[in-house]
């Protein structure tokens, strides 16, 4: 590699860096719209070493700089549960690190190269194309594999005007619109063609963003619910030890039996252990002060047994599941974790070397019904499950129960460190809401135990690391988001095809080399 490559690769990790670093939430902290300009910067800092490149592998390699620069830098946090929890040691924690992120950046990769290849030297069809490429490997990573679209790029923009789009959109097509818009000026600018049109065409767009920031395509349902939010602060390597577990379980029942909250919600697994497995009478307690409550419990904890397999679960307790089986309502997850709780074939060995309370579960329904509290219909997911706002979207258009009111989403992020994972999930829960316009309500083992509004603001909150209960309003909600219409019906397949038609049009399009360009 001559020095210019080298130059250029140098400067792809440091514009990757850039779009890592508008994730991590020291940023968030000193302006909420700073990662929405960092991650502005850093795209326009690969356009630029794009546009200058003129052969397809070398588009590849910027682009794969990039993405590698920006995951790692997204994701690092995974060093944590792999070599602190899972007793990885640390240059292999490290190597899988960097392998899993960077064949998550081939998609990417192959987007420059595409690009590159492709592009017509016109503004607006460059733009166009790269927009269209680029939702292509956002969606990839979102799919391939069982997808792990962590630090995906829409959740830099979740507190700037994009953010509006969401619930028309989606988190992946509404990034799209806005990597369209500011492509547009930049190779505009570049190329010398209709800057004025171009830029009047993003200030446009991001005009119309903002105003949708504020419209609600929902209305309340029934009167606020009283919520109380529970935070155990188990440390992770206390979580699965017998000594400390008695305590844990005693604390988190006094909690659920002195609260006077219509609904009380405990974490993943806030119980360890199955429910056979619990000191004597416990479980049976929980059962009879809930049967003959007027408020009702949602917890993690694990359900089933070695013949029938295990899942990971939550369950509802009210006066109403006294007539279910077994008393209780139950939803069982159903995007599991690679490695955490289910192993992809293959990988044994890898699994082995680590020292985790790890198992393969069963996998739940797609669809699933929903928890009626008080009138109101609470749709629970389990942590990692709330990446995936195509999945839950479902639960809006199909299933033997009305669309969800309020969503709960129940996690336990012990294993990722104390702060950057933590917010970063955060984001993801707030757009969720957005992209719904449902309010959201999170118990966390360690944080961020929140409530969220149905436009995504961060209405409670209790202290990270902390162990309490946090006590919130919450307004259910009713009606359908247009994002919820078409993802509930099709999932991301509207994007994808639309994203492939527009690169196969675009790179079959013939211009005439006389002709003036527009």
């Amino acid at each position: 590699m001559n020095f210019k490559a080298s130059l250029c690769a140098l400067a792809a990790l440091t514009a990757g860096a850039l779009q890592a670093a508008a994730f991590l939430p020291l940023v968030s902290t000193w302006s909420p719209l700073l990662p929405s300009c960092m991650s502005g910067m850093a795209l326009v800092c690969l356009l630029t070493l794009l546009h200058f490149t003129k052969r397809p592998v070398s588009g590849a390699l910027l682009a794969w700089f990039f993405s590698l620069a920006w995951l790692v830098g997204g994701t690092f946090w995974l060093y944590v549960s792999l070599h602190q929890f899972g007793g990885l040691p640390s240059w292999l924690a490290v190597v899988s690190i960097l392998l899993l992120n960077s064949l998550l950046s081939l998609y990417m990769a192959a987007a420059g190269a595409a690009w590159v290849r492709w592009r017509r030297r016109i503004w607006w069809s460059d733009a166009v194309l790269w927009a269209a490429l680029w939702l292509l490997a956002e969606l990839a990573r979102a799919w391939v594999f069982t997808g792990f679209p962590w630090a995906a790029s829409g959740y830099a923009l979740i507190d700037s005007a994009w953010a509006g789009l969401a619930p028309l959109l989606g988190v992946y097509g509404m990034a799209a619109l806005a990597v369209a818009a500011l492509a547009a000026v930049v190779f505009a600018v570049l190329l010398r063609q209709r800057q004025v049109i171009s830029v009047l065409i993003l200030l446009l767009v991001m005009g119309v963003a903002q105003a949708l920031r504020s419209y609600s395509f929902v209305s309340p349902m029934g009167d606020p619910l009283s919520v109380a939010l529970v935070q155990g602060n188990i440390p992770q390597d206390e979580k699965f030890a017998t000594v400390r577990q008695i305590a844990a379980l005693e604390w988190h029942a006094e909690q659920m039996f002195s609260s006077q909250a219509d609904l009380v919600v405990l974490p993943e697994t806030a119980l360890p252990l199955l429910p056979a497995d619990l000191p004597s009478d416990y479980w049976s307690r929980l059962l009879k002060h809930f049967h003959a409550s007027p408020n009702a419990v949602l917890l993690g904890v694990p359900l089933g047994s070695f013949d029938e397999g295990y899942t990971n679960s939550v369950v509802g307790i009210s006066n109403a599941t006294e007539s279910m089986p077994e008393g209780i309502y139950r939803y069982n997850k159903h995007h599991l974790v690679p490695f955490g709780e289910f192993i992809p074939f293959g990988f044994r060995w890898f699994v082995d070397l680590m020292q985790m309370p790890l198992g393969d579960f069963n996998r739940g329904p797609l669809v699933a019904a929903s928890f009626n509290v008080k009138g109101q219909w609470v749709a629970p997911n389990i942590c990692y499950e709330d990446l995936f706002g195509e999945e839950l979207a479902s639960r809006f258009v199909v299933g033997s129960t009305p669309a969800p009111n309020i969503l709960a989403n129940v996690s336990n992020l012990a294993w990722f460190g104390k702060h950057v994972a933590i917010e970063q999930h955060l984001h993801i829960a707030r757009m969720r809401s957005l992209e719904f316009q449902r309010p959201t309500i999170r118990a966390t083992n360690t944080g961020s135990t929140v409530a969220i509004d149905h436009l995504g603001e961060v209405i409670a909150k209790w202290p990270l690391n902390e162990r309490g209960v946090l006590h919130a309003k919450v307004q259910g909600m009713q009606g359908i988001t247009p994002f919820a219409h078409w993802a509930g019906a099709w999932g991301l397949w509207p994007l994808f095809l639309l994203a492939c038609a527009l690169v196969a049009g675009l790179k079959t399009k013939r211009f005439e080399p006389n002709k003036p360009v527009q």
